[in-house]
């Protein structure tokens, strides 16, 4: 299998916890790869190893044993501090709970990021502004959280994923929390984004939500039972 193209690359990725005497096998030998510009989704039932995976992906983790190529960098035998470096530079995360500041505007939630990144505060405004935009949140930019609705806060949460240029954007059940007319909506603007040129990967056990990704990685009991291409819709 080629990965010298590949966004993302795993050679037998095994994820082994220990839980007092007993341990759990919580991955068991995953290998696949994602090229730039696809749009992923991992589906599975519960107990299946979908979050473990996620973690792993998104560096929060490390394997047990295997491989983990994250733009031809070997992830997995990094120490936490360079795993803590390569989140913040080429991965954005979407949870299902928004994790928003409360008490910050849209603009100051989006803008967080960048003040990590030490940008001056000319261009944190010009890279907030234009995440805010592509999502469809430039008017709505001074409310807070609260003043929002699920899916105002869902985009708003996207926007700030975004505001980095991530390599990546790893979305953890991005629908699980809103209505299903909503969802569709988010959805929406997955596909635009994904247009765009963004590396997608979406954790979902909805059918009918994965069934909108370009192709499906269906895992159970920690391994990928299989594989499926969808047609263009």
């Amino acid at each position: 299998m080629s990965h010298n193209k590949a966004i993302i690359h795993t050679e037998n990725l095994w994820k082994i916890y220990q839980l007092g005497q007993q341990s759990v096998q919580a991955l068991s030998g995953v290998s696949f790869s994602i090229q730039h510009n696809e749009f992923i989704a991992i589906m599975g039932p519960s107990g299946s190893g979908k979050s473990t995976l996620m973690n792993l992906l998104g560096c929060l983790d490390t394997p047990s044993e295997g491989k983990y190529y994250l733009n031809q960098k070997l992830v997995s035998h990094m120490n936490e501090s360079e795993l803590a470096y390569i989140r913040n530079k080429e991965i954005g995360f979407i949870f299902q709970v928004f994790n928003l500041l409360p008490r910050a505007t849209a603009f100051h939630n989006v803008e967080l990021p960048l003040i990590y990144k030490g940008l001056s505060k000319k261009k944190r405004e010009e890279e907030t502004k234009k995440a805010l935009h592509q999502v469809e949140m430039s008017t709505r930019m001074g409310h807070r959280p609260s003043e929002l609705s699920g899916g105002e806060r869902q985009r708003v949460a996207i926007a700030r994923a975004l505001v980095n240029e991530p390599s990546l954007l790893l979305a953890d059940e991005p629908t699980g929390n809103l209505d299903s007319k909503t969802g569709q909506e988010i959805l929406s603007l997955f596909h635009k984004l994904h247009f765009q040129g963004n590396t997608i990967i979406m954790v979902t056990h909805d059918r009918e939500i994965a069934q909108k990704a370009q192709r499906i990685l269906y895992l159970r009991d920690g391994y990928i039972q299989k594989e499926k291409n969808m047609e263009p819709s």
